[in-house]
């Protein structure tokens, strides 16, 4: 696992076993705030550890940005921690997440000690402000990639913790495009310093208009492809000849798994501009079909065991406001 310090007191992790997913931590004089969790045990421990061991503090909020297990399954390592996330993140874990983390048990023993444990406070509209310190975090609504998105924005450092809705090549396959444009536009106004991607490397001031434009051409690009595309006598065949770097991105993203997200983008992309044009969506015109969840079809290697477990207490499923709130946390 890779870690960063990005600025006073805000650290960033990346997993280096599983998608180069992302985790942060923003630390307050008293307690930290964690964003995400990593998609397997030993890693998201790796992070639990680090915060108590080595800074010294507690755990006190943990936000999921949304609800794919790479981004929720480490919940249960962080007991006591106050789980805030989208009001479908908690439905979508409730009814899907349960049964496929039962699932990967069976099949990946390194799963045996995880659980699903469900967000205590929830919200889907506006957005909600929690004082960490001095700093000032805004936590506001983000769908596209999905539809229980969210973001976290470090306000005085001028950091966004975007999740899956910024990615190296977006992922259009669980949500609308047209929320994902409008996203990386109300971004490229905010004056950031950093954008912490869901996954993939920090993207530094610099970087950031460019890598937004880019964002955006290639959403733009791929809207053209499946405009083209309806109007073929064979779709299917014409998609399959559309590569991610005539839409304008790079196949090497993402440790090479670009390119199975791209032909994803392509039919997901197609669908969606076939019911702009009224026209019937068949799922079996087409080769490929996009997954439930983000970067789902990479199987975890079966020998991979946590190198230790740490014990810890499931947390109530519903939150009880008076139990964990003081009255100087400010939402």
């Amino acid at each position: 696992m890779q870690r960063e310090r990005v600025s006073e007191n805000i650290y960033w992790f990346q997993s280096d076993v599983y998608a180069q997913v992302t985790a942060g931590v923003i630390v307050g004089p008293q307690w930290a705030i964690v964003v995400d969790t990593l998609a397997v045990p030993e890693e998201s421990q790796a992070i639990q550890k680090f915060i108590t061991e080595e800074i010294g503090l507690p755990v006190r909020y943990l936000i999921n940005t949304h609800s794919h297990s790479d981004h929720t399954w480490g919940n249960c390592f962080f007991p006591g921690a106050t789980i805030i996330a989208h009001t479908k993140c908690a439905e979508f874990m409730r009814n899907q997440g349960i049964e496929e983390l039962e699932s990967t048990k069976k099949q990946n023993p390194a799963f045996q000690n995880s659980k699903i444990i469900l967000p205590h406070l929830t919200f889907s509209y506006g957005e909600l402000t929690l004082k960490v310190g001095k700093k000032n975090l805004i936590i506001f609504l983000t769908p596209g990639h999905t539809e229980d998105g969210i973001s976290v924005f470090v306000e005085e450092d001028r950091v966004l913790f975007a999740g899956d809705a910024f990615l190296p090549v977006p992922q259009l396959t669980d949500g609308r495009y047209k929320d994902t444009l409008a996203f990386m536009k109300k971004i490229g106004s905010m004056g950031l310093e950093n954008i912490i991607q869901g996954h993939g490397d920090i993207i530094l001031r610099g970087e950031i208009d460019d890598a937004i434009q880019e964002n955006v051409n290639y959403i733009e690009n791929l809207h053209e492809v499946a405009q083209k595309a309806i109007k073929k006598r064979n779709p299917a065949e014409f998609l399959n000849n559309i590569t991610i770097e005539s839409c304008g991105k790079s196949r090497v993203y993402l440790a090479g798994l670009a390119e199975q997200l791209h032909k994803r983008n392509l039919v997901w992309m197609f669908k969606q501009v076939a019911s702009e044009e009224g026209l019937p969506k068949s799922d079996d015109e087409y080769e490929e079909e996009p997954l439930e969840d983000d970067f789902d079809d990479l199987n975890f290697d079966e020998e991979y065991t946590p190198d230790n477990d740490l014990d810890h207490e499931e947390p109530d499923d519903f939150y009880d406001e008076d139990d964990d709130f003081d009255e100087d946390d400010e939402f």
